[in-house]
């Protein structure tokens, strides 16, 4: 949770200050403040409110304790299952070989009713880091994710599977998630579109302030298109915030997104979130043949 070491102070208003300049004294009045005493009253009063809501009560002493022990994951996270991210960087003469060759295996892991994981999606990159692949997996919990790949380090078929693949590929990472409780992850569909995932770096802490406002912003957004998903980091790149959307084109993310940001709340909503972001990116991806999110 964040800690917050200083109280934020309201400078005292002055009705009027005397300036005195080679012999001769001018009055004036500091009539802004005076004017906008109300509103940074009201500004304050949300802001408490908001503060207690994310961090917790103020001490006297001014600094901010957490309202209870909860972890951001107990807080924030649907709880249900575990979300592994993988990218494979693929050399670019090797990509069909690369493809025919997940599109053999994959469908293989997930099918396996003794493995407690579920395929959500694979896709291609097509706007982004180019002749990438990125794949998104659900687990059955910790527990599940620990069966899982206990049985298939004594599979045989996956032994080969992976002395084949690593030879395909520049670099391969991955990084394990949770969905937020607010955006549960899409099922098996198939829309013949383009989907785009979006990933958001935050400043270390924010988490907590970012949820608050995306929260109120997926009303306003998904009037105009449906979201697939939304995940923060728990192992892996931390402090990283990714959420997937899909479209029929490019052409109707465009006029979706400038519809969006004619509807009350949703500039308020990246008015908020930008200020908690170190870097962002957005990548177009194409779903391989085989994958349930397609």
């Amino acid at each position: 949770m964040l800690n917050i070491s200083k109280r934020l102070l309201r400078p005292t208003l002055v009705s009027n200050i005397g300036v005195t300049r080679a012999g001769l004294t001018r009055s004036f009045s500091i009539v802004g403040a005076t004017r906008n005493q109300q509103n940074d009253d009201d500004d304050e009063t949300k802001q408490g409110f908001l503060k207690s809501v994310i961090y917790g009560k103020e001490q006297q002493n001014g600094v901010s304790i957490p309202g209870d022990n909860t972890t951001h994951s107990k807080k924030l996270a649907r709880g249900k299952y575990v979300h592994e991210k993988q990218i494979h960087r693929v050399k670019p003469e090797k990509v069909d070989e690369y493809i025919q060759l997940m599109t053999i295996h994959y469908p293989r892991i997930a099918n396996d009713p003794q493995n407690q994981v579920n395929l959500c999606g694979s896709w291609e990159t097509v706007v982004g880091e180019l002749d990438t692949f990125v794949h998104i997996w659900e687990y059955k919990g910790y527990p599940g994710h620990k069966s899982t790949m206990e049985r298939l380090a004594k599979d045989p078929v996956y032994a080969q599977f992976l002395k084949d693949l690593r030879p395909l590929l520049i670099s391969r990472e991955n990084n394990m998630m949770l969905e937020f409780s607010f955006w549960k992850t899409a099922p098996p569909q198939t829309t013949n579109g383009i989907y785009e995932l979006r990933k958001y770096n935050l400043k270390p802490g924010n988490l907590l302030e970012w949820e608050y406002y995306w929260r109120k912003g997926l009303e306003y957004r998904s009037q105009f298109c449906e979201p697939v998903g939304a995940w923060f980091s728990q192992l892996g790149n931390l402090h990283t915030v990714q959420h997937m959307w899909t479209y029929p084109d490019l052409q109707t993310r465009k006029t979706t997104r400038e519809d969006a940001w004619k509807v009350d709340g949703w500039s308020d909503t990246v008015y908020k979130t930008v200020r908690l972001v170190d870097s962002m990116h957005s990548y177009i991806l194409k779903p391989l043949d085989y994958s349930p999110l397609k």
